[in-house]
């Protein structure tokens, strides 16, 4: 039995922590000695300031210098300047925000901090909430929009449970666009870039009253696939996506305002490609089927036919603001609806081995929010309010062999595959493993849950503030999943079938109860060594066959054991002082506490608790357990998860900020931790989902910026952190050559370092601004950089991948804009060709075998905007 490292063991080099708490000091004398010099030196010259920056990031409307959170805010202007173009491209810009698409466009997983899914199972909710003009994205497929007419985009680090309620254990992203206008403003936008690319926005507002001002936009993108398929498939990564939103805005009376939005966008795309990175013992058996693995190039697959992604996405929301005097009243209800249809090549060879690997989803949502927040000059301010949601999730899948199945088989089992046919009296070659057996899979769940939130800020003085946050939500599940199984050769019970063999010696009819337990009376030593032998590998040659049966029966829940429902409730608090130590500098101090609900695994590896079923054949007499006993047990049905508990999250932060003329610099440093962290990993035929024990992070937080002259404006972001798996043993499916796929094994992972989470993340921007004669021109550099970290958990995965994730990327850009708002900008991103792997995976049925998404290659283009 392994021991859990203590606390001193797991964490056995906190240097970089400790060199990151020095520099900040250093960062923080500097500001405090050498800010107001510069100050002093501005008044004498030309005057020389930082912009202030608006936020909400409590639900209030503070600068990002006074609010006491850590958030990070990217507006307007850095978006333009940076050619951010949707949510994926924010993680250049804001180190502790990771952001990854995986195997179709309707998959990104948002991470703050080392903590975040929610991708490859549409029963897990992120651990990132994702708000959209203050209304609730709860899926993926709704995040990933081109972003429209935005004015900031907010990134709130760490548990947000209290006040955005529903998800948010682990941050929140928040976007923020602009409301119509009553002045008339219009803009055209237009975009070329390499790979055949072409972008286009037009943005139109103004009034049709004196109380009601309107807002249309629309975009479109398009661009070639960057990954060659040398196979029958299309090129792969291209974008096609084209959105419109209008709105009307409402103010028939100073204390009155209704904003009502609609939206749509769709997305038709080959994506996303997945290369080798490990040509395993399978490869040549491809090749012998005349198929192709395709090595060494990072941008180049084999597919026999291209991987489509159909993504529907719209809603409808209103907000109506209401001011009561000491007080406003906000609602904001909203309704939206999610549809994806995908298919991939997912052996990801030339071969056909799987024919169709398809996904059908359709997700409804309504939420709706009601918040009272005060508005006086006493030394108290607070907020109440509630929130409601009310949620359907629809899946279809489909997951059926090809042509060259049969084939594939055959060559691994040496034959061994048509023998059994035979000896079960089956046609040789025309049973199993035939093109269009496979999995028909229905899921769905209906989820309602509600919250009632408050807090109170007490000013203590004019520069002490303490609050209190609590959250009270209650959420409710029902879930269930059917599938019928046409894999026959999964269904054969090959323990059963040597049982048989191994009696037959003895002239035993297994087939016959009476012989069977005639002989087992009479024989009992010789009939347990039996049952015994026939589950040992060395001694049943037959369970070597257990490698090829990859889609084993499924029991379809609720049943008579599970019934499918979970409900949760939880209060989760936030305590927090904020102290203005001068009108320079703020400190603040703050402990919360963060919740996400149970989530349910909506695929095929949704398998039965250990405590409702005991595995194992029939003829070994695996005793007792409640499915069993209810009749409900079919052929090789093993144990898992149905779902995956509630998350738990707590956070202690200590945060300083200090904003001067010319310089600002946030400091963050924290101690987060996730009890319970829903964990959904590949396997390499599906997705297992399980409750890590505690997941932990202690770091530090730098966020900088310095006008260091009229024309320079330079800035830093930092996140260094300490990621560790305090406690965590993940059941799962080893990828080792010599073992079965359905094997399975429990690996201690307490301790170690969670693969994928980088201790140092950076980005540094400098931007020159100057006028050439009247164009008001920019130069603009940006570098993301982050250390590196395993590909796997599991350490025999990670020795086959042999390498490390790691990125070291450039961007940059130039431009002009004109008295008459003409600008040009010419723009690169990752310029000097970072490539790198930014997952990797067990390859689907290819023991051995690796895959992994690729990094973007250099892009660039010109793009050219008219302002009216």
């Amino acid at each position: 039995m392994s021991q859990t490292p203590s606390r001193t063991q797991v964490r056995p080099n906190l240097n970089y922590l400790k060199t990151a708490l020095t520099m900040s000091v250093g960062l923080a004398a500097f500001a405090g000695l050498s800010a107001p010099a510069v100050a002093q030196e501005t008044e004498n010259d030309s005057p020389r300031t930082m912009q202030t920056v608006t936020v909400t990031s409590t639900k209030r409307e503070q600068t990002l210098q006074d609010v006491p959170v850590a958030v990070s805010v990217v507006d307007e202007s850095v978006i333009a300047k940076a050619q951010i173009t949707d949510l994926n491209d924010l993680q250049s810009l804001v180190p502790s925000l990771s952001v990854g698409q995986l195997q179709s466009s309707s998959n990104t997983n948002f991470v703050i901090r080392g903590f975040g899914n929610g991708a490859n199972n549409a029963g897990i909710e992120p651990s990132v909430g994702v708000f959209i003009d203050g209304v609730y994205r709860s899926r993926s497929a709704s995040q990933i929009s081109d972003l429209p007419n935005i004015e900031r985009v907010e990134v709130l680090r760490g548990p947000q449970s209290t006040l955005f309620g529903k998800n948010a254990s682990a941050g929140v992203i928040s976007v923020v666009t602009k409301k119509p206008s009553f002045e008339p403003m219009a803009s055209v936008e237009g975009t070329v870039s390499n790979f055949n690319g072409y972008r286009g926005k037009v943005y139109g507002t103004g009034p049709i009253t004196d109380t009601l001002a309107f807002a249309l936009g629309g975009s479109f993108s398009k661009r070639d696939g960057y990954i060659e398929d040398i196979g029958d498939g299309p090129d792969t990564n291209e974008r096609n996506r084209y959105g419109i939103r209008g709105e009307l805005l409402f103010e028939p009376s100073e204390d009155m305002s209704f904003r009502l939005i609609g939206d749509y966008d769709t997305i038709d795309e080959i994506c996303c490609g997945a290369v080798n990175i490990v040509n395993g013992p399978t490869g040549a058996v491809i090749n012998a089927l005349g198929g192709q693995v395709v090595t060494g190039d990072l941008y180049k697959v084999g597919y026999n036919f291209g991987s489509t992604n159909n993504i529907d996405n719209g809603g409808l929301s209103l907000q109506g603001d209401f001011d009561l005097g000491n007080m406003t009243l906000t609602s904001i209800t909203a309704y939206r609806q999610t549809s994806v249809e995908q298919n991939a090549d997912s052996d990801f060879t030339t071969a056909d081995l799987l024919s169709v690997n398809a996904n059908q989803t359709d997700i409804d949502t309504f939420t709706q929010e009601v918040r009272l927040t005060s508005d006086t000059d006493g030394p108290v301010d607070w907020m109440v309010g509630g929130f409601y949601f009310d949620e359907t999730v629809d899946i279809g899948n489909q997951i059926y062999f090809g042509d060259d199945f049969r084939g594939f088989a055959d060559i691994l089992s040496g034959g061994a595959v048509g023998q059994i046919e035979a000896a079960l009296g089956l046609p040789v070659g025309q049973v199993f493993g035939q093109s269009g057996q496979g999995l028909t899979e229905q899921f769905g769940q209906d989820n309602t849950a509600w919250s009632m939130f408050g807090t109170v800020d007490w000013h203590a003085t004019d520069r002490l503030t303490a609050t209190v946050g609590l959250n009270y939500t209650e959420d409710k599940k029902d879930a269930f999943g059917n599938i019928v199984d046409t894999d026959v050769f999964s269904g054969v019970d090959l323990v059963a079938l040597g049982f048989a063999q191994a009696l037959g010696n003895f002239g035993v009819d297994a087939t016959d109860p009476a012989q069977v337990g005639a002989f087992a009376v009479n024989n009992p030593a010789v009939f347990a060594g039996i049952q015994a032998a026939v589950q040992d590998p060395d001694q049943n040659p037959l369970l070597a066959l257990q490698a090829l049966q990859f889609l084993p029966p499924f029991l379809n829940f609720p049943n008579a054991v599970e019934d499918g429902t979970s409900k949760d409730d939880k209060l989760t608090y936030t305590l927090r002082l904020a102290y203005d130590a001068t009108d320079n500098v703020n400190l603040y101090a703050s402990y919360g506490t963060g919740f996400k609900a149970t989530s349910w695994n909506l695929s095929r590896d949704s398998r039965p608790f250990s405590s409702d079923f005991t595995p194992g054949s029939p003829v070994t007499s695996p005793g007792s357990s409640p499915i069993r006993d209810a009749g409900l047990a079919v052929n090789n049905l093993s144990v898992g998860t149905r779902y995956a508990g509630p998350e738990l999250a707590t956070v202690i932060e200590l945060g300083a900020k200090f904003a001067y003329n010319t310089f600002a610099v946030n400091l963050a440093v924290f101690d987060q931790e996730i009890e319970g962290f829903q964990s959904n990993t590949f396997s390499g035929t599906g997705f297992n989902l399980t409750n890590a024990g505690k997941q932990s992070t202690q770091g530090l937080e730098v966020d900088a910026s310095w006008n260091a002259t009229d024309n320079l404006l330079l800035t830093f972001a930092g996140t260094f952190q300490d990621p560790v798996y305090d406690d965590f043993t993940s059941t799962g499916i080893k990828i080792d050559p010599a073992l079965p796929l359905s094997a399975t094994n429990e690996l201690d992972l307490s301790g170690q370092k969670p693969y994928d989470i980088p201790e140092v993340a950076t980005s540094t921007s400098a931007t020159y601004s100057f006028d050439v004669n009247s164009l008001a021109s920019f130069v603009r550099v940006d570098w993301q950089y982050e250390s590196e970290t395993d590909y796997s958990d599991d350490p025999t995965n990670q020795a086959l991948i042999n390498d490390k994730h790691k990125i070291s990327t450039f961007n940059a850009s130039a431009g002009f804009t004109t008295e008459n708002g003409l600008g040009v900008t010419v723009w690169g991103r990752n310029i000097f060709d970072d490539e790198y792997i930014t997952v990797a995976f067990p390859t689907t049925a290819q023991s051995g075998s690796f895959n992994g998404y690729p990094s973007q290659p250099p892009t660039y283009g010109i793009t050219v905007r008219k302002s009216f």
